[in-house]
């Protein structure tokens, strides 16, 4: 790999703002390259065009946090938090997901030490997807662990989750239909909500409110927000739920159908799902309520 193009990468990434040495960033960048191309003998021109299309900020970020950067750390657990717990209700209302998103952090700082003894779970992030998209996807692996276990299930694919499984399962090949029918299962369950719960979910998830602007805006506190988006949340869930056993899916696929939109949503669009843009302009809520 070129010195000038490992350089030109690392100011890309911005990577300096971490005092992140630049050899660190070369062998994050191979260790990325290895893993895309194994088995292959790619040219310099394709190695350089794969290098370029990985999120390079992220893969900085990453690395500085695995090497116990502190400001690094502050600046993940600033972006990443909150995405992450919203991702851990999404998957289990009840909180509980919320205890694996927790327990990510212990093994994401790898419980490094200043002699940095310890093995960080950033060291199987290469950056082909953002940060956010990956950790979700750690987070939606681990929680279906936790089904199997309790359910005694089989282990699922998962291309960049630190989990393996054995290389003869064919990876994701339900992915389409579950994505079909969590797709719609998931419109029928919301357009079952009240025109006020849709308004409220799609403020907070589709156009990104914060809990106090949604409350402000529905003349709500803020942990009433709270309360109302958990509890349409569980009437979500608990109605998609039903959908897909009556379509025939037992735990397992149901669980996969979860995690697959967990990974990667692929084309579903939350506005058109929530009707946002239609509650908008024909629901907004009275403030005097």
């Amino acid at each position: 790999m070129k010195k000038s193009l490992v350089e030109r990468l690392y100011r890309q990434a911005k990577a300096d703002r971490w005092q992140l040495p630049v050899d660190r960033f070369e062998a994050a960048l191979r260790a990325s390259a290895d893993r895309a191309f194994a088995g292959k003998s790619p040219d310099a021109p394709e190695v350089e065009r794969y290098l370029r299309s990985l999120h390079l900020d992220d893969l900085a970020l990453a690395c500085a946090c695995a090497a116990g950067h502190e400001a690094a750390w502050e600046q993940f657990i600033l972006e990443q938090r909150p995405l992450l717990y919203r991702s851990a209700d999404a998957l289990d209302p009840s909180g509980g997901a919320r205890e694996i998103a927790d327990s990510l952090y212990a093994d994401l700082y790898g419980l490094q030490n200043r002699e940095g003894g310890g093995q960080s779970l950033f060291r199987y992030f290469h950056g082909r997807s953002s940060l956010a998209t990956w950790l979700r996807a750690v987070l939606a692996q681990r929680h279906v662990d936790r089904l199997r276990t309790g359910r005694r299930l089989a282990p699922l694919p998962d291309e960049e989750s630190p989990a393996t499984i054995p290389a003869s399962q064919p990876p994701d090949a339900d992915r389409p239909r579950y994505l079909t029918l969590i797709r719609d299962a998931l419109g029928r369950a919301v357009s079952r909500l009240e025109a006020r719960d849709r308004l409220r979910l799609g403020c907070y998830y589709a156009q990104d409110l914060t809990l106090a602007q949604t409350g402000r805006l529905f003349g709500e506190h803020e942990a009433t927000v709270s309360r109302q988006l958990a509890r349409s949340r569980r009437a979500i869930r608990e109605d998609v739920e039903a959908q897909l056993h009556a379509a025939g899916l037992n735990d397992h696929e149901i669980a996969r159908c979860f995690a697959c939109v967990m990974e990667d949503a692929g084309p579903l669009d939350l506005d058109q799902i929530l009707g946002t843009a239609d509650a908008r302009k024909d629901s907004m809520p009275d403030r005097s309520i």
